[in-house]
């Protein structure tokens, strides 16, 4: 592959743009000549149809005839919101897209410089913008997919959990689902209040909000504590070492005596760390190995007692107290 191939920022740009205009859903509901398609968007018709032929050119989109383009299978990918959640320049998607250009910024100092971009840093910006926040929300949750509720290494040990607790749950997708899975267990839900207020939707289509209590709070405020399972799913690597160890001492002190924590670390034993770069731009957080999450679960007062991985493959790491 060639330098300029490996440059080309015009392609990504440009299927940004496509999904934030929902052209593949005004394709599918029939507009598809370029003066519907710009008429349906919002958009100019001569820079949407040079848009458009240029992703043909890359395998987005055909145009079976001059000035008509239909779906391909690569294209239906873009269909409906949990398609383009991370791609619509109008919510996530475009603070994601945007934030690329503070990698130089972030790679001399070794500090995130989203604040360059958007005059406060990733969780601040998120706050000041419920909208935003809302489309972030969407894309940890129902747009990553059901998730698997199946969070210990051995199922025979749900026999001694009735409580879980979902730390940085966000609107409690995973929750959620362990709650539907197990009847008998009841859940506690912590986040942030923006976050928490929008998760009574996804309780309720769940048929579980009679068993769940939300909590809204920091986690690097002391949590609610007696719980028999602590979940740390999609937190750490968006935290650099000291915040993601603070996180982690709360859990185990939350936790004690009896209780165990179970964290997604992203890596197995013996396994190469996640570049985690969109991480490193937005928020100064890194994926890690396993070694190196076990010395610092070590530092917390944990002690990783099982390992196992998910169906996805996700890696699931139990620690108890020390």
């Amino acid at each position: 592959m060639d330098l300029w191939t490996l440059s080309d920022l015009c392609t990504p740009w440009c299927v940004h743009v496509v999904a934030t205009l929902r052209v593949a859903d005004h394709i599918a509901a029939g507009k598809a000549e370029i003066g519907q398609l710009a008429a349906a968007s919002g958009a100019d018709r001569d820079s949407l149809h040079r848009v458009l032929r240029h992703l043909v050119s890359k395998g987005l989109f055909v145009e079976p005839a001059p000035g008509r383009f239909a779906l391909n299978e690569t294209a239906q990918g873009l269909l409906g919101e949990s398609g383009r959640l991370g791609l619509d320049l109008d919510g996530i998607g475009g603070r994601m897209a945007h934030s690329w250009g503070t990698l130089l910024s972030a790679v001399r100092s070794g500090k995130p410089a989203f604040h360059e971009a958007f005059g406060r840093g990733f969780w601040e910006d998120l706050e000041a913008h419920p909208a935003i926040a809302a489309s972030f929300d969407a894309l940890m949750g129902p747009g990553h997919g059901v998730p698997d509720w199946r969070v210990l290494v051995d199922a025979a040990d749900w026999e001694s959990v009735r409580t879980v607790v979902d730390v940085g749950g966000g609107t409690g997708a995973l929750l959620a689902e362990i709650l539907r899975a197990r009847p008998e267990v009841r859940g506690t839900l912590v986040d942030l209040a923006g976050t928490v207020a929008r998760s009574g939707e996804v309780f309720q289509a769940a048929g579980v909000a009679d068993r769940v209590a939300t909590v809204a709070q920091s986690f690097f405020d002391p949590l609610p504590g007696g719980g028999d399972l602590y979940v740390l799913k999609n937190v750490l690597s968006d935290w650099p070492d000291g915040e993601a160890t603070a996180i982690l001492r709360r859990c185990a002190e939350a936790a004690r005596p009896s209780g165990r924590v179970v964290v997604f670390t992203g890596a197995g034993p013996g396994e190469e760390a996640s570049p985690e770069l969109l991480m490193m731009v937005l928020v100064g957080g890194r994926g890690r190995t396993f070694e190196e999450f076990r010395e610092m679960a070590s530092m917390a007062g944990l002690e990783v007692t099982a390992v196992g991985r998910q169906a996805s493959g996700r890696v699931i790491a139990e620690c108890r107290t020390v």
